[in-house]
């Protein structure tokens, strides 16, 4: 969506391209409610749609995603990464429906990537999401190697690093659920976590070990494969459960984990406390209901998508990194008087 302007408007240059964030910016509006404008949709005033589109056909823009595209060569795609083991995940599909709502209002379509897809070519798109990429893949490595712009939400555990990132502070919040177990009564808190090759899972054991270390805790960990089986995820939390183990509280780290669990630690009747670091539809749902770490997918999905545009229009430079808020829910599961 670009043109040229004749003259000078609040101090943009008359060889400008004609952005939707000019357009914004001379309309006094954002960016998201000048695209709705042009659009026709979202919950906009009559006024401000008339005022945006006096503003467009004053600067010249042109509301067509298709001749944009080609004004710019652009492929009107961005390409969007997940690990092939996580595409079951309900936080994976939340993060793409982030990636694709947020696209759509740039008028872009997203190609969906995985780990299983060996490439003997860069993929046809004009930048990259990658969300949570393992180390070790292959394939991210081969995406990073395009020289395309890309975001990562959360950073990647390799030599290289995406050219902007959308992260959390997983360590700090792990950290807090803790702590929030100890004030219910629980001294020796154990946690069920996947390997390092991710970012987050690393930042959620960093932080684990750091608050044993500082509560003079030993550590309780059993270790399990990104694409973790039910049966995988029980074995471990049996060991964990053996007899004389000092374990009151156990933190599930993979997703679905701690529903896997709820039923283990029912029927051995131990008052284990229980908590996920991934939330969702089951860990509401379950009976009791299980604390968790809200990773708000979709909020992430749409902040990557966000800033590799930024990055592909030049509005936000290479190394931008930006904080993903993340929340603790507090549920039934680790109140100890249920």
């Amino acid at each position: 969506m670009t043109g040229r302007k004749d003259g000078y408007h609040r101090g943009v240059r008359a060889d400008e391209p004609v952005t939707i964030l000019t357009v914004a910016r001379e309309a006094g509006v954002s960016k998201t409610t000048a695209s709705d404008a042009l659009r026709g949709s979202g919950r906009v005033s009559e006024r401000t749609r008339e005022t945006v589109a006096a503003v467009a056909e004053r600067l010249g823009y042109v509301p067509n995603g298709s001749a944009r595209h080609l004004r710019r060569a652009s492929t009107g795609t961005i390409g969007l990464h997940v690990p092939e083991v996580l595409t079951r995940s309900a936080y994976y599909m939340s993060f793409v429906f982030g990636v694709v709502e947020q696209a759509a209002r740039h008028d872009y379509d997203v190609t969906l990537i995985t780990s299983g897809q060996h490439r003997a070519r860069p993929p046809r798109v004009d930048g990259l999401v990658l969300g949570d990429p393992l180390g070790g893949d292959p394939v991210v490595e081969n995406l990073m190697a395009t020289g395309l712009p890309t975001v990562s939400c959360e950073r990647f555990p390799g030599a290289r690093q995406a050219d902007g990132v959308v992260w959390s502070e997983h360590a700090e919040m792990l950290a807090r659920l803790l702590g929030h177990l100890r004030a219910a009564g629980a001294a020796r808190p154990a946690l069920i976590v996947a390997g390092d090759e991710s970012d987050w899972a690393a930042g959620v054991h960093r932080g684990y070990l750091g608050w044993c270390a500082a509560q003079g805790v030993a550590p309780l960990v059993r270790r399990v494969s990104f694409d973790a089986t039910g049966d995988e995820i029980r074995a471990a939390a049996r060991a964990l459960l053996g007899p004389g183990s000092p374990m009151d509280a156990l933190v599930c780290a993979p997703a679905g984990a701690a529903t896997e669990v709820a039923p283990l630690l029912r029927e051995s009747g131990s008052g284990v406390l229980l908590a996920s670091c991934v939330d969702s539809a089951a860990t509401r749902m379950a009976d009791p209901p299980i604390t968790s770490i809200d990773l708000r997918p979709r909020e992430a999905g749409a902040s990557c998508a966000e800033l590799l545009f930024e990055l592909i229009s030049g509005a936000a430079l290479p190394g931008t990194e930006r904080l993903h808020a993340i929340e603790l829910q507090l549920r039934t599961s680790t109140d100890p008087l249920r």
